[in-house]
């Protein structure tokens, strides 16, 4: 076995053995390369650049594993659209906690790759189809600026899978600052060993807040911690008009990273009721509702703590219930920051809530492209279009343009600090779905292309206009698929 630039440190086994269970990677009959994300490889340090691709095949398949290596699956529990069940990584294995260069401690799994104690029932393997999603919408959120897991390669299995009809096998290699999860409490929580529980907490705050261990009442603290995360990370969704699709508990990290790129999509025309999720039959995760999910998901949080918030468990609820109810004000004070900034302000003053929810309905009333319309007013000139000509519009741009005038600095910069807000481009669901149609059939390129494509996404340029383009009506997406 190799080390390939691997440094191998992992810290998650030394939690007591109820929350994983080791593992070994299902062997792949014949293993091919599909991609590889060699800026991440070399920023984690890796030395795998150099390697034939039958060797990457054999060490991203799991047929070779790098030295050090000691895979595990984890169990957590969680809220799957409310309702609570046991579950696990039923077909992902951690190898390890790899330590780069900075000394950044990040878990490498492979997702796909066979059966676990946690898989109830399932084959443990994965489509190609939703891991190459998964690697494409997890740089893309790389390079929107969103906290996200990363994607470090993806490898087909030679094997096939059955879900609804035969598919070709895959397995991603995801990258993480961990999968510590909301739904990892739940799990120490449902046990009902005190141990487990205090054990997690102080784990999680050495590896994510160690500025908290100090802290007079860690588990307040780290409720604390948790939401200013989730806060930060749900206004980047909804800056860059991005639709998780399964906000559950399991799905909603104490790192703050986005995870699970299963059923979701990203929002063209601006409807805050907008669900694109198969299984969202009611729309409790629609991109408006949002915000909200991750406070529900929060509450679940600190309803695991409870016992460590206070003895008195009175007191202890009334805690609790004070800092989630704390949620909705501080999300909505970063949410209008952000918008603001979307549209070149650079503090609030009053009046601009109007002005922002004012051009938000005008958006929903006409259907018009999330990113396209904040892109456009970020061009400096009045954007061009019949949907612009609109009187109602009109009347919106020109009291824009006077709240401009009263900026603080120049309005080049206004202008610049849109850019860097609102992208050119993202992943819009026809394009990513025609990319893994010609995948399944044997097409990397158009796959290819969308990765280069959103390495990039502020930037403007001639080859990014077919991913500019909203969905013609025969190519809109109307629902998107889990892949498990």
């Amino acid at each position: 076995m190799k080390v390939f630039g691997f440094h191998f440190d992992t810290s998650y086994t030394t939690l007591p053995e109820a929350f994983f269970s080791q593992g070994q990677p299902a062997p792949c009959a014949s293993p091919e390369i599909v991609i590889v994300n060699h800026d991440l490889a070399h920023t984690m340090g890796l030395d795998i650049a150099h390697l034939e691709r039958q060797q990457q095949a054999a060490l991203f398949s799991g047929n070779s594993l790098p030295e050090g290596a000691q895979p595990f699956a984890q169990a957590y529990a969680g809220h799957q659209f409310g309702h609570f069940t046991m579950l696990g990584d039923g077909r992902a294995l951690v190898l390890g906690e790899h330590l780069t260069p900075s000394q950044e401690r990040l878990d490498i799994q492979f997702k796909g790759s066979g059966t676990t104690p946690y898989s109830r029932g399932g084959d443990g393997k994965a489509a190609l189809g939703p891991m190459l999603r998964e690697y494409l919408i997890a740089e893309a959120m790389h390079a929107l600026g969103v906290p996200t897991t990363r994607s470090l390669a993806v490898v087909t299995t030679g094997e096939t899978v059955i879900r609804d009809t035969a598919l070709p096998g895959a397995i991603l290699t995801r990258v993480a600052s961990s999968h510590i999860r909301v739904g990892t409490f739940q799990f120490a929580a449902y046990r009902g060993e005190p141990h487990l529980l205090k054990e997690l907490l102080d784990y999680t705050i050495n590896r994510h807040f160690p500025e908290l261990n100090h802290s007079d009442n860690k588990a307040c603290d780290l409720i604390h911690a948790a939401m200013e995360k989730q806060i930060d990370l749900i206004v980047h969704w909804m800056r860059v008009g991005f639709i998780h699709g399964v906000m559950n508990t399991d799905n909603t990290t104490l790192s703050g990273e986005t995870i699970d790129y299963g059923p979701c999509a990203f929002m063209d025309a601006y409807n805050p009721a907008t669900v694109f999720s198969s299984i969202d039959h009611g729309g409790r995760y629609a991109f408006g509702n949002q915000g909200k999910i991750a406070q529900w998901n929060l509450a679940r949080l600190a309803e695991t703590l409870l016992p460590l918030i206070d003895r008195d468990m009175d007191k202890a609820i009334e805690t609790a219930e004070k800092m989630i109810g704390s949620f909705q004000g501080r999300y909505q004070q970063k949410w209008l920051a952000m918008m603001a900034a979307k549209l070149g302000l650079f503090s609030l003053e009053t009046g601009d809530s109007e002005l922002i929810t004012e051009l938000l309905q005008w958006m929903q009333d006409n259907h018009a492209d999330y990113t396209n319309t904040f892109r456009d007013l970020s061009n400096g000139d009045k954007p061009e279009g019949q949907i612009y000509q609109q009187p109602v519009f009109g009347q919106w741009y020109v009291r824009w343009q006077q709240r401009l005038q009263q900026n603080s600095r120049p309005l080049a910069e206004a202008f610049e600090l849109m850019q860097g807000h609102n992208p050119a481009i993202t992943p819009r669901n026809h394009k990513v779905e025609e990319a893994l149609a010609a995948a399944h059939q044997g097409d990397l390129q158009p796959f290819h292309a969308a990765v280069n494509a959103f390495k990039t996404p502020y930037k403007e340029h001639r080859s990014l206009i077919d991913y500019q383009k909203p969905p013609e009506p025969s190519e809109r997406v109307y629902q998107t698929f889990c892949g498990t």
